[in-house]
């Protein structure tokens, strides 16, 4: 029987909580701005948060046609 990797499962806990963390930091300071702002624009900067965050491109499709 193969023994546990205990290196490799610390390494990726550790990622896991640094990656988590930095999220939180990061929607801290989202709040932090937002705080500021006006509430329509708040959203507005939200929704562009969100785009910029996901890692693959919108479908051509799903996108709402612009007039």
């Amino acid at each position: 029987m193969a023994t546990p990797n205990y290196g490799y499962e610390k390494r990726q806990k550790e990622l896991a909580k640094k990656k988590k963390k930095e999220d939180k930091l990061k929607n801290k300071a989202e709040r932090k701005v937002g705080e500021g702002e006006d509430e329509g624009s708040e959203s507005q900067s939200s929704d562009e948060a969100e785009g910029a965050e996901g890692s693959e491109p919108a479908e051509p499709g799903t996108e709402s046609p612009q007039a």
